[in-house]
């Protein structure tokens, strides 16, 4: 039996407010692709962190919970969902309490190297021609022989403003240094501010949602097509 050709992978990664998931998702929709929100993958593990009341300071608790963590997402565009075992997630994981502890599960090496094989797993079993996968680490680690790879960002200032208008339960001033905070942890496990080399920087610090998501399609169609001509 013929093997299938895998599907055309765009990685997209960037900081927390770049509009990374926005986009994404945007994106996908408007090309035909599937969509992969690998950020996800850790804010549910983290929800079962909390769920179960493990000490996240300790790595090996952590890891611990790989070993019967029944992970599933959608991938269409249009019909995302986030499940841990039976209970729907979706919206839980976007939680203060969550946003809270997901650097501490994401920074332990065991569940990285787990997600990251399990994210190529997915990727590669999407049921479309191309799937658009976004992240921390998906140019770099995860993705890094993507057809397509885009660090989407924006300055610090535009990506507050965004957070802030997302999260209206919260003040701006708590929003702010939520945002900063990740940042700071994030960056001790990955660097997601700065474009490694062949990927494509897209700077939506002055752009609104649908130009953004017109210079990422652009993105895409540029780069596959110097693909097909190699």
């Amino acid at each position: 039996m013929a093997r299938h050709a895998l599907p055309t992978l765009v990685a997209i990664d960037g900081p927390a407010g770049s509009g990374k998931s926005s986009v994404s998702r945007a994106v996908a929709r408007r090309v035909g692709f599937a969509y992969l929100d690998t950020g996800a993958a850790y804010r549910a593990l983290a929800w079962l962190a909390l769920d179960r009341k493990t000490e996240t300071t300790e790595a090996d608790a952590v890891a611990a919970l790989l070993k019967d963590f029944d992970y599933s997402i959608g991938t269409d565009p249009d019909e995302y969902f986030v499940t841990v075992g039976e209970t729907d997630v979706t919206d839980a994981i976007r939680s203060p309490e969550v946003s809270a502890t997901v650097s501490a599960v994401a920074r332990v090496p065991e569940v990285r190297a787990a997600l990251t094989e399990l994210f190529r797993s997915l990727a590669a079993n999407v049921d479309r021609p191309g799937v658009v996968v976004e992240g921390r680490d998906i140019t770099t680690i995860v993705a890094p022989e993507a057809a397509v790879r885009i660090l989407l960002t924006a300055s610090e200032e535009a990506r507050m403003a965004r957070r802030s208008a997302e999260i209206t339960t919260q003040s701006a001033e708590t929003v702010a240094e939520q945002l900063r905070s990740r940042d700071r942890a994030d960056s001790q496990i990955v660097d997601f501010m700065s474009a490694a080399d062949g990927v494509i920087t897209v700077d939506s610090t002055h752009l609104d949602f649908e130009q953004t998501i017109e210079a990422v399609i652009d993105v895409i169609h540029t780069r596959t097509k110097r693909a097909l001509n190699e």
